[in-house]
């Protein structure tokens, strides 16, 4: 017969949730930083190219 599983407590709730948030802040962070970086042309490990072109046409 199939039995009931036990509760999990709030502290583990809380403990899981809390670990999953930080990896959430973590990798925004990284995102913002590489973004930062991408802007003021200092990114030495993200390659893009850009449309020199088109941006001149816009202005």
């Amino acid at each position: 017969m199939a039995v009931p599983k036990k509760r999990t407590s709030k502290s583990k709730k809380k403990i899981r949730e809390t670990i999953w948030k930080e990896k959430a802040n973590q990798a925004s962070l990284k995102a913002f930083s590489l973004a930062k970086s991408i802007l003021t042309n200092r990114s030495k490990s993200f390659y893009y190219t850009t449309n020199e072109k088109n941006s001149n046409s816009a202005q």
